[in-house]
C-alpha cells in the first residue's frame, strides 16, 4: 500500500506540472456525461416510462455505473494502456523488479482528470436518490456502496483481461471496447429491458446485473422477500475480480521476452 500512494503522489505531481491542461480536462470530463444524461431525460420526456421505470431510478443506473467508470479509467488506466509495455519490451524490466507485476502495471498510470466524471456522476446520484421514492435503511445505504464499488473492479477486471490478451497479440483489441465503453452503455439502463440472452451474459459472465439492476430492486423495493440476497449481489463484482486476477497470472507465466 505505502508504495501504491508513492505511485499516486509521484504520478499527481507530475500531471500537476501542467495545471490549465489538467484543469480543462477535468472540466471537460465533468461536461462530457451531460449528453448522455440528457439523452436519457429526451427519451423518458417523449415516453415517460421504460417497462415501469421512471427516469430517476433509471438516472441512479446511470449515475452508478458512471461513477464506476470514472474511478475505474482513474486508478486502473494501467492496464487499458498496457499494450505499450510489451510493444516497447519495458514489460521485461517489471518482471526483474521485487514487486509484483499486477502493482507495478497498475501504477503505471492514473487519470486524474476523471474526477471531473466522477463528480458529474455524483451530483445525478445525489439528486436522483433524493426524488426517487426510497425508504432508506442502513443496508440499502451500504448496498449502494457495494454497487459502485463492485462496478469499480469490474471493469478494472475487463482492463486486466484486455491486457492479458496482449501476451499473445501483443496490440490491444479495439473488439475490447465492447466490453468496457459497451458495458457502460449498456448497464447505464436497467437490463429488464434488453434480450434475455443479454440479460444472461451481463449477469452470469460479466456481471454487471448484479452491480445495478438486481441490487437496485431490492433499494426501491420491488423484491418480494429475499431483500438480503438482492443486496449481497454486488459481491459478484469480487468474485469477477478474482478470476480476472487469475487470468492475468496465467499470461504473466506464459509472457515471452523480446530479449531486448
Amino acid at each position: 500500500m505505502k508504495l501504491f500512494m508513492r505511485y499516486l503522489s509521484i504520478l499527481f505531481r507530475s500531471q500537476m506540472q501542467y495545471k490549465t491542461s489538467f484543469w480543462l480536462l477535468t472540466v471537460g470530463q465533468f461536461f462530457t456525461p451531460f449528453t448522455m444524461i440528457a439523452g436519457i431525460w429526451f427519451l423518458f420526456e417523449r415516453f415517460g416510462s421504460l417497462r415501469g421505470w421512471d427516469f430517476h431510478e433509471v438516472a441512479i443506473c446511470f449515475a452508478v455505473i458512471h461513477m464506476a467508470f470514472a474511478i475505474s479509467e482513474c486508478f486502473a488506466r494501467g492496464f487499458d494502456t498496457f499494450a505499450s509495455l510489451i510493444v516497447s519490451g519495458d514489460f521485461d524490466r517489471l518482471l526483474v523488479r521485487p514487486r509484483s507485476t499486477f502493482l507495478q502495471v497498475l501504477g503505471s498510470k492514473f487519470e486524474f482528470t476523471r474526477i471531473g466524471r466522477l463528480a458529474q456522476s455524483s451530483i445525478v446520484l445525489i439528486w436522483a436518490t433524493a426524488s426517487a421514492s426510497i425508504d432508506w435503511t442502513p443496508l440499502k445505504a451500504l448496498t449502494l456502496g457495494l454497487m459502485i464499488l463492485s462496478g469499480t473492479i469490474i471493469f478494472a477486471g475487463i482492463f486486466i483481461l484486455v491486457a492479458t490478451l496482449c501476451f499473445w497479440t501483443v496490440q490491444g483489441l479495439e473488439i475490447a471496447n465492447i466490453l468496457t465503453n459497451g458495458g457502460k452503455e449498456m448497464a447505464q439502463y436497467p437490463l429488464q429491458i434488453y434480450e434475455r440472452w443479454v440479460v444472461r451474459f451481463f449477469t452470469f459472465i460479466i456481471p454487471f446485473g448484479c452491480v445495478n439492476y438486481l441490487p437496485l430492486q431490492y433499494i426501491l423495493g420491488r423484491t418480494d422477500g429475499d431483500e438480503m440476497f438482492y443486496s449481497l449481489t454486488p459481491l459478484a463484482g469480487f468474485l469477477f475480480f478474482f478470476l480476472c486476477l487469475i487470468v492475468w497470472q496465467f499470461g504473466v507465466r506464459h509472457y515471452r521476452s523480446t530479449g531486448s
